[in-house]
């Protein structure tokens, strides 16, 4: 997915897709709660910004946990995406089994509003938020 390039750090890129009105979240890397926060809160801000309703959230690149922030994403992250007009998240699992269990533990704390779609490549996330 290309598109206009919104945000770069050492942990994340986020960019828009005009085209196919999406937000996508390329993270990279180990995170910590600290990096989670910013990250989330950046998407947020621009989720509010261009008003889409889909995200594409990558975790391909992530390695290592970040279960400690499962609860915070679940419950005060995702709630304030769905004002903000996502109704689509694709997220992409990374190959890592330490970040494929912090997806899992955020997502047995109960997602409503949104509804997640878990891939294991990019590209079938891709082909997902394009026929939603």
């Amino acid at each position: 997915m290309h598109g206009k390039q919104l945000a770069q750090e050492s942990y994340i890129t986020i960019r828009y897709d005009l085209i196919n009105d999406t937000l996508s979240a390329d993270w990279k890397g180990e995170q910590t709660q600290e990096t989670v926060r910013d990250g989330c809160e950046k998407i947020l801000r621009f989720m509010t910004v261009y008003r889409c309703a889909k995200l594409l959230n990558d975790n391909t690149h992530v390695t290592g946990m970040w279960s400690d922030s499962a609860e915070w994403v679940a419950l005060d992250w995702v709630p304030r995406m769905e004002k903000a007009g996502c109704r689509f998240l694709a997220h992409v699992y990374s190959p890592d089994i330490y970040a494929r269990l912090s997806v899992e533990k955020t997502i047995d704390f109960g997602i409503k509003g949104i509804l997640v779609t878990t891939f294991n490549g990019r590209t079938a996330a891709e082909e997902w938020l394009c026929a939603v």
